[in-house]
């Protein structure tokens, strides 16, 4: 009996915590402005905390099986839990999830006109993390941004060749392989392209293309270089952990 009490106990705690995480203002006014009412209804886009919704005038699109907060913006699943209330979305262009998708606490994600942003399932970006999306921005599956991470795929401003004349094109796309595994404080600028199972070490700058490398591999540094091969994260074995852990509703 008495164990019977202590496990209600912890079952009602636990959803009375998640009940008053939840901005339910900003989360039912996004799903019903931004989705048609039959998916609007089954609120797959959460968020959590404070939000600035700076602008929705683009669109999103969800190209999965459509689950109640299969989409958590300011999703606490990390140890850092205590927010500073900045997270901003500014979303112009196009925003494509393909699964479930974690962003967490502190984001700023903009997403400008006519570029297209995309999720793949279990991608996510970590608390204080940052894409500037100009062009276009991809994170196939599983690829995970670890926290203070930042994706921009434009150097904001023309540049050119003094001698010659040539102008540096300002926008490359990014393109982040399946089973990426990104640590903190990793900078991915324009031209990136990284190849499935690419672990990123902590405080690295990407700029290019890194599927020549093959898969598998470690890189890091500045500019990012590869120190490592024949080396992965062990997803397979976590793959019940994140699921668990990041799935809230089935």
């Amino acid at each position: 009996m008495i164990q019977f009490l202590k496990n209600s106990y912890r079952y009602f705690k636990k959803k009375n915590t998640f009940f008053w995480s939840v901005n339910w203002l900003k989360t039912y006014y996004f799903n019903f402005k931004m989705f048609p009412y039959a998916i609007a209804r089954k609120l797959p886009v959460y968020f959590y905390g404070k939000v600035k919704l700076s602008s929705l005038k683009g669109t999103i699109t969800i190209e999965a099986p459509i689950k109640k907060a299969m989409i958590g913006f300011g999703q606490r699943y990390e140890l850092v839990s205590q927010s500073k209330k900045t997270a901003q979305l500014v979303l112009d262009g196009t925003l494509t999830f393909k699964g479930h998708v974690q962003f967490g606490i502190d984001y700023f994600v903009y997403v400008a006109s006519d570029a297209i942003c995309e999720f793949g399932h279990l991608s996510s970006m970590a608390s204080n993390g940052k894409i500037i999306c100009k062009e276009k921005i991809v994170l196939e599956e599983c690829a995970r941004i670890g926290s203070e991470a930042q994706l921009i795929d434009t150097n904001f401003h023309t540049m050119f060749n003094t001698e010659t004349g040539e102008r540096f094109p300002m926008n490359a796309p990014i393109k982040l392989g399946k089973y990426n595994f990104v640590s903190n404080r990793v900078t991915i600028m324009q031209g990136t392209i990284t190849p499935n199972n690419c672990t990123i070490a902590s405080n690295t700058l990407c700029n290019k293309d890194y599927t020549t490398f093959g898969e598998n591999i470690l890189i890091g540094g500045i500019p990012a270089k590869l120190l490592k091969e024949n080396v992965s994260r062990d997803w397979e074995g976590e793959k019940e952990r994140l699921e668990k852990n990041l799935i809230l509703f089935r």
